[in-house]
């Protein structure tokens, strides 16, 4: 459902991507690992659209994604992807709800809809009882529980996670990586997480390593299957 072809990316002088190759299957959890700046999260930055590749392709839903521009870039973005960061970014002045609400609000759903699909995840997520607080009133965990459902909102085709438990404790981070195998299960959801955490990573059906800006290897985690060097 996802490829990446030769991806190059350069910050002036800086050569970041150095000719990376990535596919993703529908229903897989790929962890992303690599020692800090060996790309990683520039890597996730092109598949999520938030940045574009000097080189190469990036392909989404057989949506060549360098050829959308500007509203149509954006409006592809909030239907088909959701993005969980180490901060969750929710917005402090709205409850835990209607930071949930807000891509569905964006893409024009029905409030009605969008309020029945919130309850929902937050009860799969153990959050219903929050929905009413601010983030601010929220413990570490909920926020990022907030976080997840928020990108879960639109039901897109895959989720992009930086770091998603790198601010929580051991607790919660347990917690959060166990829900992100849930909700695979229950939708059949894709997920690309770069972390450091290596129980996380091992989770994952396959491991990328990354290193100076290239995919060291693609590790599968999964029994039985073999794994492979790029």
């Amino acid at each position: 459902m996802l490829q990446a072809i030769g991806v190059e990316k350069f910050y002036g002088d800086l050569h970041v991507l150095k000719g990376v190759d990535v596919s993703i299957q529908k229903g897989e959890v790929v962890s992303i690992v690599g020692a800090s700046g060996a790309g990683k999260s520039t890597l996730l930055h092109l598949l999520g659209t938030l940045d574009q590749p000097d080189k190469g392709s990036v392909r989404l839903l057989d949506q060549e994604l360098q050829a959308l521009k500007g509203d149509a870039l954006a409006a592809f973005r909030n239907r088909h992807i959701g993005f969980i960061f180490q901060f969750h970014n929710l917005l402090p002045e709205f409850t835990a709800e209607e930071n949930i609400l807000l891509p569905g609000m964006i893409a024009g759903k029905k409030p009605s809809e969008l309020a029945k699909k919130a309850r929902e995840l937050a009860g799969i997520l153990g959050v219903e009882k929050r929905l009413e607080h601010k983030p601010s009133a929220l413990s570490g965990g909920e926020q990022q529980r907030i976080a997840v459902a928020r990108a879960l909102i639109n039901d897109p085709a895959i989720i992009f996670a930086d770091e998603p438990s790198g601010n929580l404790d051991s607790v919660s981070a347990d917690a959060l990586h166990q829900l992100f195998f849930t909700l695979r299960d229950a939708f059949r959801q894709t997920f690309v997480i770069v972390t450091h955490n290596p129980e996380l990573a091992l989770m994952a059906d396959r491991t990328l390593t990354m290193q100076d800006g290239k995919l060291l290897s693609d590790v599968s985690n999964l029994p039985h299957q073999g794994s492979g060097l790029s």
